[in-house]
C-alpha cells in the first residue's frame, strides 16, 4: 500500500507528482528546491541561502512521514554549479549529521533555475 506525504509546510508539487510516498516503512520524497512554502517564491540569492530552504523543505516533509533527518538512509542532491559543492555541503552536514549514503550532481539546469535540489529517502520505525 502507498501513502501520499502532503503538507502545506513545504512547496505544493508544481507538477503531476507527490511531495512525498510512503511505501512500507520508507518515505520517498520528492525533490525539494528553495521555494519558500508560505509565498511560492525562490528564497535566497546563492547555494547557501537557497540550500538552507530546500533543505526547511526537505524536514517539513520528514515531518509530516513521522520521521527526521537523522533516518534519512540516502539523498540525491543536485548543483546547478560544481563550484557551490563546498558552500553547499557546509548546509547539508548541519542538517544530515548521520551521513546517509549520498549522490551529487551537477545539472545543466534546475526547475525555476534555481541553485540546488534535494531530495531524500527515509527509513520510518
Amino acid at each position: 500500500m502507498l501513502t501520499k506525504v502532503s503538507t502545506n509546510k513545504a512547496p505544493a508539487a508544481i507538477g503531476p507528482y507527490s511531495q512525498g510516498i510512503i511505501a512500507g516503512d520508507f518515505l520517498f520524497a520528492s525533490g525539494q528546491i528553495p521555494i519558500d512554502p508560505a509565498t511560492g517564491e525562490i528564497t535566497g540569492k546563492n547555494v547557501t541561502e537557497q540550500a538552507e530552504q530546500a533543505m526547511k523543505n526537505v524536514g517539513a516533509i520528514l515531518a509530516e512521514a513521522g520521521t527526521d533527518y537523522s533516518k534519512v538512509v540516502k539523498t540525491t542532491c543536485f548543483l546547478a554549479e560544481m563550484a557551490d559543492f563546498a558552500a553547499f555541503n557546509a548546509v547539508y552536514e548541519k542538517y544530515f549529521t548521520e551521513k546517509p549514503a549520498r549522490s551529487c550532481v551537477a545539472v545543466k539546469q534546475l526547475p525555476k533555475d534555481v541553485l540546488c535540489e534535494v531530495e531524500v529517502m527515509a527509513y520510518l520505525k
